[in-house]
């Protein structure tokens, strides 16, 4: 796993490598995992075991965190942190 953006509800919110040039954040918990597509608009783009509601649940936390995770993709992936 990589570095942990924040956590919240139960949820790790982190980046692995930048093995993709679309930005997205990797989410897990006890639950199961998933991966969302940041731009150009939030997206699932996988799912590990998390029922609709969490994925809704999910959703809503990224999108509240949107700007957060954005500037933190360029931090580590530009910045050369």
């Amino acid at each position: 796993m990589g570095p942990i953006v924040f956590r919240e509800k139960g949820y790790r919110f982190y980046f692995l490598s930048k093995s993709e040039q679309e930005r997205h954040v990797h989410v897990v918990s006890a639950d199961g995992e998933a991966k969302y597509w940041l731009e150009p608009k939030i997206e699932l783009a996988e799912n590990n075991y998390y029922s609709e509601q969490q994925l809704n649940e999910v959703r809503l936390l990224i999108e509240h965190h949107r700007d957060e995770l954005i500037d933190a993709w360029l931090q580590r992936f530009y910045s050369g942190s």
